[in-house]
C-alpha cells in the first residue's frame, strides 16, 4: 500500500523555523522525484520545492528561495523541508508529492498544517 505521511507542522511565530518530514512506503523511493506543495485558504495549490532522485538537484519557488531547503534521505525514504525565517504568508497546508521518473504515476500525502502567527 502506497503511503506518504507528513509530519512536523504546527504553529510558529514570524521569523521562526519548522522542519517538515514526509516518509514514503509502498513504492521504490529512489525512482521518484519528490516535491513539497502548499495550499493557503482560498488559493490554488502551489509548488514550493522539488528534489530529484539521483543527483539531488533542487528547485524552489521564488517566494521561498533562501529561506527553505528541501532534502531527501533515501535510506529512510524520507524527504524534508527545512523552513526558516517564516512569514505569515507561509501559512498553508503543506503536501508531499512523489512523481514516478519513468511514467505517470504520482502520489500525494494527506497534508500538514503550518501556521505562522504571533
Amino acid at each position: 500500500q502506497v503511503q506518504l505521511v507528513e509530519s512536523g507542522g504546527g504553529l510558529v511565530q514570524p521569523g521562526g523555523s519548522l522542519r517538515l518530514s514526509c516518509t514514503a512506503s509502498g513504492f521504490t523511493f529512489s525512482n521518484y522525484r519528490m516535491s513539497w506543495y502548499r495550499q493557503a485558504p482560498g488559493k490554488e495549490r502551489e509548488l514550493v520545492a522539488t528534489i530529484t532522485s539521483v543527483a539531488g538537484s533542487t528547485n524552489y519557488a521564488d517566494s521561498v528561495k533562501g529561506r527553505f531547503t528541501i532534502s531527501r534521505d533515501t535510506a529512510k525514504k524520507t524527504v524534508y523541508l527545512q523552513m526558516n525565517s517564516l512569514k505569515p504568508e507561509d501559512t498553508a497546508v503543506y503536501y508531499c508529492k512523489a512523481d514516478f521518473l519513468f511514467g505517470r504515476a504520482s502520489y500525494w500525502g494527506q497534508g500538514t498544517q503550518v501556521t505562522v502567527s504571533s
